[in-house]
């Protein structure tokens, strides 16, 4: 077999479980205590282990399983990959928000706990009551679901396709593998920063400039790592599909980052600054600068793509 295979296989491995280390052992701490006492208390849980432990852990298995499935799927392995990374996501997904959070006296189920920690005005703490509403509210957990679930197909086709590379000494694919890449690690960076700072925002619905930033940054470069997904896949197929449908996914997937925002703080979203532009068009919820945010993701995944065109095809044009 390819030598340069097996190293960028197990040197994929490595990244894997090097990035992995902290999430999974807080998992591993909060699962014991859980174990041991039936809850965890407030003071003691890691925030955001959902969904971060379980995406890690999916990611590990489903990367360690590769070379199984390019022997047995072949052309399917990625398919087969990222089913088996998904349903062992949801798997350790579910069985965590199983667990219980002990806030004084009151013990909540972990989702409901996540929940209060997304919580940052004091509009949506106004309109919930109860953190248990949650437990009726799932719609906080778009956010979660869709960016592990992205992070973590990004991650496998980004192995899956150096790995293909690799295996048949066909070069075709790398400098879309490599926007790939780049666009998925500019993305998990923005979700750590998001994590350790929470873009900086101070518990009002009026974000500063620089929150404001952050939060549109981020939106984009969700979107466009989705859209640079679907044009790896696509890529040297009719502009259509190579081109025009990754964008148009990636401006879908930024929408509904942003209905899920809307539903979690009760039909308003975060204002990036004042005036015309950043206020809500009419009886929609959304201001132009929303709908900027929406159509950038998908304008600049159609550059990228199309800067990423096999000649060839561009000469065609």
């Amino acid at each position: 077999m390819n030598r340069k295979y097996w190293m960028f296989y197990f040197a994929s491995l490595a990244v894997l479980l090097g990035i992995s280390v902290y999430p999974i052992y807080m998992g591993w701490i909060t699962l014991s205590s859980n174990l041991k006492n039936g809850f965890v208390t407030a003071a003691d849980y890691p925030k955001y282990i959902i969904p971060y432990t379980p995406l890690c852990i999916a990611a590990i298995i489903a990367v360690a399983l590769m070379p199984l499935w390019f022997k047995i799927c072949k052309k399917y392995t990625l398919p087969v990959s990222s089913v088996i990374g998904a349903c062992t996501f949801f798997a350790f997904e579910f069985g965590l928000e199983k667990i219980h959070i002990l806030d004084g006296y009151e013990q909540l189920p972990l989702q409901s706990w996540q929940y209060s920690l997304c919580v940052a005005t004091p509009q949506v703490l106004a309109s919930i009551g109860e953190p248990i509403y949650a437990k009726n509210n799932p719609a906080f957990k778009v956010h979660f679901y869709l960016i592990a679930l992205v992070i973590l197909f990004a991650v496998l086709q980004t192995v899956y396709g150096f790995s293909k590379m690799l295996r048949e000494n066909n070069f075709t694919k790398r400098k879309p593998l490599t926007a790939q890449l780049i666009s998925l690690v500019i993305f998990i960076g923005l979700c750590i920063f998001a994590c350790l700072t929470a873009f900086y925002r101070k518990g009002t619905i009026q974000l500063s400039s620089l929150s404001s930033f952050l939060m549109g940054l981020f939106f984009i470069a969700f979107g466009v790592t989705v859209g640079v997904y679907f044009g790896c896949i696509f890529y040297g197929r009719k502009r259509a599909l190579s081109i025009l449908l990754p964008s148009i996914f990636a401006m879908i997937t930024t929408a509904v980052m942003y209905a899920g925002e809307l539903i979690l703080m009760d039909g308003e979203l975060f204002k990036y600054g004042r005036g015309a532009f950043f206020e809500p068009i009419g009886c929609v919820p959304f201001a132009a600068v929303d709908l900027a945010v929406i159509l950038l993701s998908g304008v600049i995944t159609c550059a990228v793509l199309q800067f990423l065109r096999p000649k060839e095809r561009r000469a065609n044009k």
